[in-house]
């Protein structure tokens, strides 16, 4: 095998690792019911999974800012009075991807948009806590609003650094158009899966498309 090209290993969780539409529309028409907005069309689902919940809020619901923060703070109430494992399914040949990274002796982490809390309950429900060096989801700030994909990114490679990983050569594996604007001003290179919710046309500016974790594990594993 080829030395691997990457030191260390992000990656996005809605979308890329996990798929949890399935719970989030109940939770959606629970939370426009409650500020007397009409149900979200279904078809549209797609464009609330990946980006933070609270820019969702604001510019798909047309919300005002204080809506939008009493808008999330309802979802994750019911997110969190649901389970937040509940309704998620781990996407066919990730669990088996993550593993040969690790066997393969390159440490991972989690870059999410999604609360660290929930992040780490999904990993732990699943079993698949232990492929990882450490998890980075988002954290709230004074007011509760949660910071976005570079902030979320910053502190995953500084944890992967401080517990004595190499992070000279990251790469973030993800689905969305926000998943490669948070990376950029980083200048962290980002591998684009299509089995997520990414709709044609957010993969510019990736450094590679790929459709199955098999030829994802290609790219991040080559071989002679």
């Amino acid at each position: 095998m080829s030395v691997p090209p990457y030191t260390c290993i992000l990656w996005d969780v809605d979308g890329t690792i996990a798929d949890a539409s399935a719970g989030i529309l109940p939770r959606l028409i629970e939370v426009f019911t409650s500020f007397g907005l009409p149900e979200p069309d279904p078809a549209a689902l797609s464009r609330w999974i990946g980006p933070p919940m609270f820019d969702s809020f604001r510019d798909l619901a047309g919300l005002s800012e204080d809506d939008a923060h009493r808008a999330v703070r309802e979802y994750r109430r019911l997110a969190a009075r649901d389970g937040y494992a509940a309704s998620v399914r781990i996407y066919p040949g990730v669990p088996e991807a993550l593993r040969a990274v690790k066997e393969a002796g390159i440490p991972q982490a989690t870059a999410s948009s999604k609360p660290e809390n929930q992040v780490l309950a999904i990993l732990e429900h699943y079993e698949l806590i232990d492929d990882f060096v450490i998890v980075a989801g988002a954290l709230p700030d004074a007011a509760g609003l949660h910071d976005g994909k570079e902030a979320v990114l910053r502190r995953a490679v500084q944890r992967l650094a401080d517990a004595g990983v190499d992070v000279s050569r990251p790469v973030l594996i993800g689905d969305r158009l926000h998943d490669i604007e948070g990376a950029t001003p980083l200048g962290i290179p980002v591998i684009f899966v299509t089995w997520g919710f990414g709709e044609p046309g957010e993969s510019a500016g990736s450094i590679a498309e790929v459709a199955t974790p098999d030829e994802l594990l290609r790219l991040l594993l080559p071989r002679d």
